[in-house]
């Protein structure tokens, strides 16, 4: 019987690194992650309020917001965000097209290029009471 004792003792182990290695991963990339999917809500709604702002006004809340979240470094770029309105009356939209990407460093060890693209076409409601 003595022979067996001991035996989990290696799977453990290895079972700890492994999940030490997912934690390690997951706080570096689930920071980025949230930062890009935070952004994106965030454009939504500003998007969907862009009747009664200038673009200008809406370039700069973006902006703002990815300070806030920690994505501005990514936004260095000059064709990063743009904003545009389309049409006129009842068929206007507001566009916002994000087009940048993010290096999440996994201590040195690896590099994983994060690329966010995405268009956000909201319409513009004017004349609502």
């Amino acid at each position: 019987m003595r022979t067996q004792r001991g035996e989990g003792k290696v799977g453990c182990i290895v079972s700890l690194l492994v999940l030490g290695v997912l934690v390690a991963a997951g706080l570096k990339a689930v920071p980025v992650y949230y930062g890009n999917s935070e952004l994106v809500d965030a454009c939504d709604f500003i998007a969907s309020d862009a009747s009664k702002k200038p673009l200008e006004t809406i370039d700069r809340e973006i902006r703002s917001k990815a300070r806030e979240l920690g994505v501005l470094e990514a936004l260095k770029d000059k064709n990063a965000i743009r904003v545009s309105k389309s049409g006129n009356g009842e068929n206007a939209n507001c566009v916002i097209v994000l087009h940048y990407s993010r290096t999440i460093d996994f201590y040195g060890v690896y590099k994983w290029t994060l690329v966010t693209d995405k268009r956000i076409s909201k319409p513009i409601l004017e004349n609502i009471s």
